[in-house]
């Protein structure tokens, strides 16, 4: 080893779902919105003025903060925006993640938060989910230096009950707590209505999922002023202008289409419903999901060979090889036809495969 590279910062770095590119494929692997971004970004990118490009955009991206707080009834002061729900997560990790008790986090979770809190030298425990894959609220209950959990969880799809959330932010008041809501709007209750009564709670949304917006990167978090401000202050020397100017302008017209919003959710929730009850005719079980995806097994053909067999028809899932869970298949909704041919493809291989 080179000197140099003793003081090298390591991490094993977050893997991303796989971006295959071909032209007849299912995508359905990394839980992306199957419908178009509402008509009014369209218009925004249509009329972008180029010339515009070469001016810096507002550092407070205030117009964006405005409309996300107009859409929740929220004060400017609550909201706190950034390069899509990683870059806002990963801000809350450096902002409040800094004792030496370990964070809490479960072990089956969204797969950047121990990437994080190894990168930042976070101590963190992963208190076990429980067989079927729910959070026990009474592990949240030791002393900790923060806690975060998705809702619903991924990659589960299990979601949790306003009471349990409430009850595990009110055994943690000296800490930040913070519930990632990625998916929170397939199905599943928010925690945003508890921001006012705990001033310790941070919400964290996306635009990536039922915005249609996962290429223009934009997250979102929520809570008491003072929490957005200890957030801004490190945001900001870090990187003043980490919101570019298209994101700001295409992220306020998503958000202020509230009919279009509304209409895509449920496109997406009657086409999940509709592939849960095909997926048990075909043998798969699996927890109910509040999410835009279904965290599937099947009762009698490993997970790694259909994720082999649907790839070769260009037809991606998630597979994930680690202990518990490897013999499931994360699949994403995508249109009403997309599953069809899902399902389709399912029908004809497992016929075959077991008769």
């Amino acid at each position: 080893m080179k000197l140099w590279e003793k003081n090298v910062r390591r991490v094993v770095p977050y893997t991303p779902g796989e971006q295959p590119n071909q032209p007849d494929m299912i995508k359905l692997n990394t839980n992306e919105n199957p419908y178009p971004p509402a008509p009014g970004v369209q218009n925004i990118l249509r009329n972008m003025n180029a010339d515009k490009m070469r001016l810096y955009p507002d550092p407070t991206a205030a117009d964006l903060v405005g409309a996300v707080a107009d859409f929740y009834h929220l004060q400017k002061e609550q909201v706190f925006v950034g390069v899509g729900s990683d870059d806002v997560l990963a801000m809350c990790f450096m902002t409040f993640f800094n004792s030496e008790r370990p964070i809490l986090f479960p072990d089956i979770t969204y797969s950047f938060y121990d990437v994080w809190a190894q990168l930042l030298r976070i101590p963190y425990e992963r208190p076990a989910l429980t067989e079927n894959f729910s959070i026990r609220k009474e592990d949240y209950y030791k002393e900790n230096g923060g806690v975060i959990f998705p809702n619903p969880n991924a990659p589960t799809g299990v979601d949790m009950e306003l009471e349990e959330i409430e009850d595990i932010i009110r055994h943690n008041q000296d800490v930040v707590v913070i519930v990632d809501e990625a998916y929170v709007d397939f199905g599943a209750q928010t925690a945003l209505p508890l921001i006012e009564k705990y001033d310790n709670l941070l919400v964290v949304q996306t635009f990536s999922k039922s915005r249609s917006m996962a290429g223009m990167r934009i997250g979102y978090a929520m809570g008491n002023p003072a929490l957005i401000r200890y957030l801004n202050d490190v945001k900001y020397s870090f990187n003043s202008y980490t919101m570019n100017r298209t994101a700001i302008l295409t992220g306020v017209a998503a958000i202020q289409d509230k009919e279009y919003f509304e209409d895509t959710v449920r496109k997406i929730v009657e086409t999940r419903e509709w592939t849960k009850r095909e997926l048990k005719k075909l043998g798969f079980s699996f927890r109910d999901s509040k999410s835009n995806f279904i965290f599937a097994s099947h009762e009698s053909v490993l997970a790694e060979e259909l994720f082999m067999a649907l790839r070769k028809e260009h037809i991606y899932v998630r597979y994930f090889s680690a202990e518990r869970i490897k013999n499931y298949l994360r699949i994403t909704i995508g249109t009403q036809e997309e599953m069809e041919a899902f399902i389709g493809f399912l029908q004809k291989y497992l016929d075959v495969r077991i008769h």
